[in-house]
């Protein structure tokens, strides 16, 4: 049955087209020779949609939980889709897509009007803001990209806009369209392109985009679309044979060279999002266009998503910094992906990625030799400066989020990748993580390391686990171990009401403080010292010997002065010690053990 084009079809639209790409991942990576044959077009297709449908997820979270109870609308849902895709695009094709989904969000946004009154009822608008959307989304696609290449995503995203502008009928109708016009265009693809034809296979980040078209198909109708059709060639005609596994080094399975189309082509391919202005940003684009290729950079509004392949990857960053503020810098050097997907990588091999601090200048190795594998490793997911600091001065690789932005699977596993272990134990510190750390563990174990998730809800938890840990131990009681003592901490946050709400406490006012143990409020106070003094005795009533006070961004030393003093008096041997953590969302985070 057709579905309206609203909030809810645009969240299946994400779960179907995450679905779709997850089953299709391993097929387009293997497919995936253009711009460079480094066997990721699918994965890195497959984050930057998981990061939209967190997005879109949270929306719908966020008006769940207002005290209106609102359901988003589909302004809401769009411009979270396209934010998250742009926050979270991960190589040349994810970029690009993030791209795509910014310029349908433009029209669904605004609605059709801006193309003309449809004649017809809501189905008809629908069908015209759809058919503006998907064009929209391939002009700017194609503004977005220095160099356009036919026989690439950016053919496919022409295609499916023709095709939606040549049918007639409702969303679900153009949708399915779309969808045909674009598959029709992808099986073209190796006739447009050489690298490609001599591979035997279609453009991987077109196929990428089709999956992701159908997605949409399905969402509308409430059918599943036909399928794909061939994605290589073999002999005289095109098959969709399993797909061999990788053979000898710079082999990859589609037969063609892994260095084929970046031989001579730069080492290095640089991502980061950057906060600039619009003119800031062109001067950018000039200067990035002068040192590599393959440059992509999309957004707008302040927020942008830069990627190039360039060999001086210092350069590309220090560009970046002089445009505006640099973040999420991730730097990935060729040789190590093409060993990575000729099943070659080991600890002998460069390390592939280098995620660089997310302070503007910040240096780093950029693809240096990655040491020998080390036996154990702890990986702690942390929301401040000060905690990865911490983490890091005790030995763990640290993973700092920022406010509405957490990682996904994808960087879990590059920071696994990264602690260069063969066992590993993985903090993912809030409960909402727990998924997004259990699908970075399984794709960790696929590629070799052995590693557990020890369910941390909280930063203090982390705390407590890598407190005990102890590489000598075996890795069973070494996990058991830290389990205990993440388990035996309660946690407590302080945080300010942002409006009037129902809690478990009674209904707070915007600007009341919050005291939530073990992540349900419990005290609703008017000052975040006294507040906290209040959470600091319900939880030191059935016991404690030890309070850890994390102290949030800007939060003054003289308040852990207080609580520190007002534990010593009120509690008698209960030990407290304090760190700064900088976290910008809660001010103060407490752990009792």
């Amino acid at each position: 049955m057709p579905h309206t084009l609203d909030a809810d079809a645009v969240r299946t639209w994400c779960g179907l087209a995450l679905d779709a790409l997850g089953r299709a991942r391993a097929e387009i990576d293997a497919i995936n020779v253009y711009p460079v044959a480094d066997g990721d077009t699918g994965t890195n297709l497959y984050l930057t949609v998981e990061s939209a449908a967190r997005a879109v997820d949270a929306a719908f979270d966020g008006h769940a939980a207002s005290a209106a109870a609102s359901r988003p609308t589909l302004p809401d849902v769009v411009r979270a889709m396209a934010h998250g895709a742009l926050i979270g695009a991960r190589g040349n094709s994810g970029t690009i897509l993030a791209q795509l989904l910014r310029g349908m969000a433009d029209v669904l946004a605004d609605g059709p009007a801006q193309g003309g009154p449809a004649q017809g009822g809501r189905g008809a608008d629908e069908a015209v803001g759809l058919r503006l959307a998907l064009r929209r989304a391939a002009d700017l696609a194609y503004l977005a990209v220095a160099h356009p290449v036919e026989g690439t995503v950016l053919t496919v995203a022409v295609a499916a806009a023709e095709g939606a502008e040549r049918a007639t009928g409702d969303a679900a109708t153009v949708a399915r369209a779309a969808y045909e016009s674009a598959r029709t265009a992808l099986q073209a693809t190796p006739g447009q392109l050489d690298v490609l034809a001599r591979a035997g296979v279609v453009d991987a980040g077109g196929y990428g985009l089709v999956t992701v078209l159908g997605g949409l198909a399905e969402a509308l109708s409430g059918e599943a679309p036909a399928a794909l059709g061939p994605v290589r060639s073999r002999g005289d005609g095109p098959t969709r044979d399993a797909l061999a596994p990788a053979g000898t080094h710079g082999q990859d399975p589609a037969g063609c060279p892994a260095d084929d189309a970046a031989d001579g082509g730069p080492a290095f391919e640089v991502i980061y999002l950057l906060e600039a202005g619009d003119m800031a940003v062109a001067a950018l684009r000039e200067r990035l266009d002068a040192l590599g290729d393959s440059l992509v950079i999309v957004g707008g509004d302040g927020l942008w998503n830069v990627h190039v392949h360039v060999d001086d990857a210092g350069a590309a960053v220090e560009a970046g910094i002089q445009a505006g503020r640099p973040y999420r810098i991730r730097i990935t050097h060729f040789d190590g992906a093409a060993a990575r997907k000729a099943g070659a990588a080991g600890p002998d091999r460069p390390g592939p990625v280098v995620v660089l601090p997310d302070q503007p200048g910040a240096k780093g190795p950029i693809g240096g030799p990655r040491t020998e594998r080390v036996g154990r490793a702890v990986v702690a997911v942390v929301p401040g400066d000060g905690l990865a600091a911490l983490c890091a001065e005790a030995g763990a690789t640290a993973v700092a989020t920022r406010p509405g932005e957490p990682p996904g699977s994808g960087e879990l596993v590059d920071a696994v990748r990264r602690a260069g272990a063969r066992e590993v134990v993985l903090l993912p510190n809030d409960t909402e993580l727990r998924h997004t750390a259990a699908a970075a563990a399984a794709q960790a174990r696929a590629e070799g390391v052995r590693v557990a998730v020890i369910p941390t809800r909280s930063a203090v938890q982390g705390i407590a686990a890598l407190a005990v840990h102890e590489p000598a131990r075996s890795f069973d009681e070494d996990v058991v171990a830290m389990t205990s003592a993440a388990g035996a901490t309660r946690y407590a946050e302080l945080a300010v009401a942002e409006r009037q709400s129902w809690t478990m406490a009674g209904v707070c006012q915007a600007g009341d403080v919050l005291g939530m143990i073990d992540g349900d409020v419990a005290v609703i106070g008017s000052e975040l010292a006294a507040t906290a003094e209040t959470v600091l005795d319900r939880m030191l009533a059935s016991g404690g010997e030890m309070v850890t006070l994390v102290l949030g961004a800007g939060l003054p030393d003289e308040v852990a002065e207080r609580l520190e003093r007002h534990v010593r008096e009120g509690h008698f041997a209960v030990d407290t010690v304090v760190y700064h953590g900088g976290q910008p969302t809660a001010p103060l985070i407490i752990g009792i053990e």
